[in-house]
């Protein structure tokens, strides 16, 4: 088998360690002997939707996301086919709030998103930091890092990652954090998410492997330093 990863925006998105992310990925398949093939597409570079089974959108400062998302804007015919296909998409941070319909700042217009996910995020006046913990419907938990002033409320078509058990997430107000509709993904979880939360990566993992070989079951790994830090990481002040 091979897995094929679309790392968009990777010089211009990459805060709090998200490139981690494809590094965990990369090494989980390859530790099952399954060939990666990662590919850091930049703006004006095209993604063929039928070719990847993987994008990544990391986090970004202000200026980042307006250099970014009339580009992004460009490819969503591109985004919404290759989901359409079959292929998982993970955000963190600033590539969350682009994949929902508006992200309005403070200051200057405000940038358009892709819909991918239904929910919108409006610049708020206090700064969301600290370690989170977030429980998900099937009683499992995510750990993170978060930092950010924008606050993200969801739709009726999506469902949050999970519920906050400690820190702020979405908005600081409603207890979700992240967001999920179908194989899209959005979080506000660096730090980085998926090396400290090895099941959640494997579940990604195989159903981005589902678009072209279909039901992929993984061989199962030694995750006991993973484990550990995920204890860890449950445990810390927020």
């Amino acid at each position: 088998m091979e897995f094929r990863i679309a790392h968009l925006y990777a010089h211009f998105l990459n805060i709090y360690g998200d490139r981690g992310n494809i590094i965990t990925l990369s090494q989980r398949a390859k530790w099952r002997d399954i060939e990666v093939k990662v590919d850091a597409i930049d703006i004006g570079q095209e993604a063929d939707p039928d070719y990847y089974d993987f994008y990544f959108i990391g986090g970004g400062q202000d200026k980042q996301q307006i250099v970014i998302a009339e580009d992004l804007v460009k490819r969503a015919t591109t985004l919404k086919a290759a989901v359409s296909g079959g292929a998982v998409v993970l955000t963190v941070c600033g590539g969350y709030q682009l994949l929902g319909h508006y992200y309005r700042p403070h200051e200057g217009p405000e940038l358009k998103g892709i819909s991918l996910l239904d929910a919108y995020t409006v610049a708020g006046n206090r700064r969301m930091i600290g370690n989170v913990v977030i429980k998900r419907d099937d009683n499992s938990t995510l750990v993170g890092f978060e930092n950010h002033s924008g606050k993200t409320y969801l739709g009726k078509d999506v469902q949050p990652l999970g519920k906050i058990v400690v820190g702020n997430g979405n908005n600081g107000e409603d207890k979700s954090e992240g967001a999920c509709q179908g194989t899209v993904y959005g979080t506000y979880l660096h730090g980085s998410l998926l090396p400290k939360n090895p099941a959640f990566a494997d579940l990604l993992l195989s159903q981005a492997l589902q678009r072209r070989y279909g039901a992929v079951q993984l061989k199962p790994l030694d995750d006991s330093l993973e484990a550990e830090a995920h204890k860890r990481a449950l445990v810390l002040p927020a």
